[in-house]
Formats: structure tokens, sequence, C-alpha cells
């Protein structure tokens, strides 16, 4: 019974399609979600997108790759790994670069242009700012809400989670719906 449960469960999932001003470059397989999470992640996507400035000329990429705990394989969860064509963890490193950068201008003109551009320029903090405006994620009871990525310390949605669940996220993206 569980096999034909889980069988007809898969069966029902679907891939994240590709919007008007975004794209969706990795296999289908690797984010088969319900289509409640299908639904959620292209509103949110494309949103992202157009405000980024893309559209259907220029679309950016978004890369996802297989989750490996239950909420994944029963289409609740999806893992963004890059954004335009660069990982998640790249992007991070490059906004705290930027913020380190901006820390150590010797004036204040420098370190507002450095505060001003990186937002703009930063694809994955933009993507995972987007995803939190724009997204309503899963809360379930006594847990936090379903977004966390390498900015969820600083940028939420929920600051004080484990260092064990941040260390998992470094390097992507995960909604769960």
């Amino acid at each position: 019974m569980l096999r034909d449960s889980t069988h007809n469960l898969s069966c029902r999932l679907i891939p994240v399609p590709s919007g008007r001003a975004y794209r969706v470059a990795s296999p289908p397989s690797n984010a088969r979600v319900t289509r409640e999470l299908a639904d959620e992640l292209s509103r949110a996507l494309e949103r992202f997108a157009v405000e980024a400035g893309f559209d259907d000329r220029r679309r950016v990429s978004i890369y996802f790759r297989l989750g490996i705990f239950g909420h994944h394989q029963l289409g609740r969860a999806a893992d963004i790994y890059a954004v335009g064509g660069t990982g998640i963890d790249e992007w991070k490193r490059r906004w705290d670069e930027a913020c380190r950068r901006a820390v150590l201008a010797n004036d204040a003109a420098t370190r507002q242009i450095i505060t001003k551009r990186e937002p703009v320029t930063n694809l994955g903090w933009r993507l995972y700012k987007a995803l939190q405006l724009y997204g309503r994620w899963a809360q379930p009871y006594g847990f936090p809400i379903q977004l966390f990525g390498p900015w969820t310390r600083s940028e939420g949605p929920w600051k004080h989670i484990s260092d064990r669940l941040l260390r998992a996220h470094l390097d992507h993206i995960h909604v769960a719906k």
C-alpha cells in the first residue's frame, strides 16, 4: 500500500515551470513539487526576475537540485542552488566581501556606493529577499517559516535558527509549502 501511495504521489508532482522572465535551467526532475508549491514558486520567481530587470528576451536562470529529506520526496520542498549561472554560495561570498569592503572603506561616499550597489547587483540576495517578501511558505506548528538560506540569520524570516540548520543551508535556498 505504501509503495502505491508513493507512486501515486510522484505522479501528481510537477516540475517547477519556467516563466516569462526566468527559466529553470536544471533538469525537470530536480524540482518536482506539488502544484501548490510550483504555483507559489512561479509567482515569486517571476516577480523577482522582473524586478531584477529580466524579461522574455533576457531571462534569468534558476537551478534546482534534489533534496534529501522527507518533505522533498513528498514534493512540498525545493532547493535552489544557483541563480543567473552563479551558485548561491558564491553570491553569499560576494555579499560578505562587499559588506567587509564597506566596513573598511575610508570615507562615507565609498561606503555608500558599496552599500547601494551590492543589493542591486547581487542576484542571490535579491532572490532570497524576493522569496521572503513574496512567498507564502509553510510554518509547521513549533517550527520556523520554511525559508532558509545563507542570509537567514541576517535577513530572517526566522533569525534564531540553529547553527546546524544554518550550516545545512549555506549553499542553497530552501523553501517549503
